[in-house]
């Protein structure tokens, strides 16, 4: 099955951050090229977000493919923003976070409200983000949930889209069954953290 939009072939903007930090693959078959200023906007903006983000690149990659788990974005799970901090392991323990051994108290504490975000959103209570600040400060948290707002909805887009014309093959079997994170060992690397 193909992607539900129909791509378009065109060429990406001249100033398109192709490469930097933060920037976005060419994912989709172009069908952000269906509406290039919006995607150029978009860009810009994750491009500001990623500049100003004072996340290590391992907690935002962590929660990043945590989302994406739960939305079943393959394309989403099949990118690999940081893979010198998260390695293949530390991806399919995210299946259960809670079990994995080699996460911080921070991490668990952003992938718990990363988790919530995703499934149940009205749970995020005045108890949770106090617990939250014992890791992170004001700033960090506005951070962290536009972060999650990022994953989520852009995620829930992307598996909408159906997008697995490009994926790594390990990706494209059993497209009528909820994908785990393990087992893939043929992910798309975006760019290596500094």
């Amino acid at each position: 099955m193909s992607a539900r939009i129909k791509p378009v072939t065109v060429q990406r903007p001249a100033n398109s951050k192709t490469g930097e930090k933060g920037a976005l693959p060419n994912f989709g078959g172009n069908i952000w090229a269906h509406r290039p200023k919006t995607f150029q906007a978009f860009s810009d903006f994750y491009q500001a977000r990623a500049d100003e983000a004072q996340f290590e690149p391992r907690l935002s990659e962590l929660v990043r493919l945590r989302i994406a788990f739960h939305n079943q974005c393959r394309t989403c799970m099949a990118l690999r923003f940081a893979p010198d901090s998260v390695s293949e392991g530390d991806v399919c323990s995210l299946e259960k976070p809670e079990e994995a051994p080699d996460l911080t108290s921070r991490e668990r504490a952003a992938l718990h409200f990363a988790d919530l975000f995703a499934i149940n959103h009205l749970a995020i209570d005045d108890k949770m983000f106090d617990g939250l600040r014992e890791h992170f400060n004001e700033g960090e948290l506005v951070e962290l949930s536009i972060w999650c707002a990022i994953c989520v909805g852009f995620g829930r887009m992307g598996a909408t889209w159906h997008m697995t014309d490009e994926l790594p093959e390990s990706y494209k079997a059993n497209l009528d069954r909820r994908e785990t994170l393990r087992g893939h060992h043929d992910a798309y690397v975006v760019s290596k953290s500094t």
